[in-house]
């Protein structure tokens, strides 16, 4: 099994629901997001997938969060914007747009600090 690692970032505000009074109030964050796929097969040029090509497909996820918020966007429709809850839709968006069924995502993690993260491991 072989696994990549890509990492791109974005910056987006939230507010956040049921959770400590300061995070309640409107806030951003400079995200940073790592993105795991996994293949057992590697491919004639010996990788499992360019990671041109990853990169390019969580460039376009990114580019939907980017400057906006998120509280507002149709992905977090009653759910929390979470650190978690950013990283599993990531984490479905980008399964949802490799089209190659030997390509999985295994995570995605989503820094919302240098010192806080949370981390979607895919079933």
């Amino acid at each position: 099994m072989f696994e990549l690692k890509i990492i791109s970032t974005f910056a987006a505000a939230h507010q956040l629901k049921m959770v400590a009074e300061k995070c309640e109030n409107l806030h951003g964050h400079n995200w940073k997001i790592e993105a795991c796929v996994t293949g057992d097969q590697l491919n004639n040029a010996g990788v499992i997938i360019d990671f041109g090509d990853i990169k390019k497909i969580l460039s376009e996820i990114i580019a939907e969060l980017d400057h906006k918020f998120l509280n507002e966007h149709e992905w977090f429709n009653g759910l929390n914007p979470s650190s978690e809850t950013i990283a599993m839709r990531i984490s479905q968006e980008l399964d949802n747009r490799i089209n190659d069924p030997a390509i999985k995502v295994s995570s995605v993690t989503a820094w919302e600090s240098d010192d806080a993260c949370a981390k979607y491991i895919c079933p």
